[in-house]
């Protein structure tokens, strides 16, 4: 039987599952811009909150979040986080060139950050440097070959030339590196939905299942990871980026022994940016 989670191994689970996609390469993308808020509730409590910016360009995106507990969680243990990706806009597909993450609670910081190329990490590291635990599963050099990092893997690239929010956006899967796990995720579609956010976008989404299979860089007995890794029940729904094939989350819900977790988009604004046009003489 699965122990419960304490709130904050649940909330690190809700947060770090944001670290969700995969995009092959396809045809060109267009160009959009996305400000969004989000909110984290447990058992419809508040307890964090955060922001994400997207700017997809012709040839470069970038990406950047941030976020903090709120509410009672701060009370109990104040935390913040950052996270930010660049990269290239290769044939239509985003390609990560950084990555960097950052944490901070009252006992500790932590700072990660990874330089890919074609999706190969060339090179990480983790400061202060954790130390070495001999139940956890060591990271290779094969688990770092074929791999998408967290903020670029949040984006899901839709192929083709249709509506993206179908059925089919949820028949894929990925491999992710954090810089300290090495994991899989899988989707699979569940169904269409209507959601409104308080600020900006008011249409379908696609809803999909999500399954959470760990690889290397973790501790089996560790609570939260075999909890993951047992829950069939987890879902996120994908919303579209303006002008782009590009898919995000709107939200997420993850059952917990506490009362289900969520992460859900309070403002979602996002615009299509025009392409440029070439200077003529």
């Amino acid at each position: 039987m699965i122990p419960p989670l304490p709130a904050k191994a649940v909330l690190r689970a809700l947060s770090g599952a944001l670290a969700l996609w995969w995009l092959a390469p396809q045809a060109a993308l267009a160009q959009g811009h996305l400000e969004a808020q989000y909110e984290a509730t447990l058992a419809g409590i508040p307890v964090g909150k955060g922001a994400w910016t997207i700017d997809i360009g012709e040839d470069q995106f970038s990406a950047a979040a941030s976020g903090g507990t709120s509410g009672l969680l701060k009370t109990l243990s104040n935390g913040s986080g950052t996270g930010a990706a660049q990269g290239r806009v290769v044939n239509g597909a985003l390609v990560s060139t950084n990555y960097s993450a950052s944490t901070t609670t009252s006992k500790k910081s932590e700072a990660i950050h990874m330089v890919l190329s074609n999706g190969n990490v060339k090179e990480y590291g983790i400061e202060p440097e954790p130390p070495v635990d001999p139940d956890r599963i060591p990271i290779t050099e094969a688990h770092r070959h074929s791999v998408y990092d967290p903020m670029t893997g949040s984006m899901l690239r839709v192929p083709g030339t249709s509506d993206p929010l179908t059925p089919e956006a949820c028949h894929t899967g990925a491999a992710v590196f954090d810089g300290r796990m090495r994991y899989d995720l899988k989707l699979d579609f569940k169904r269409m939905e209507t959601v409104k956010a308080e600020h900006g976008y008011f249409g379908p989404v696609v809803v999909c299942a999500i399954y959470f299979s760990p690889v290397a860089g973790y501790i089996p007995d560790r609570a939260v990871i075999r909890y993951l890794t047992a829950q069939r029940n987890i879902e996120i729904a994908f919303a579209p980026v303006a002008g782009t094939r590009i898919l995000v989350p709107f939200w997420m819900k993850i059952p917990t022994p506490l009362g289900p977790a969520m992460l859900e988009a309070t403002s979602f604004i996002t615009t299509a940016t025009p392409p440029r046009v070439a200077k003529t003489n």
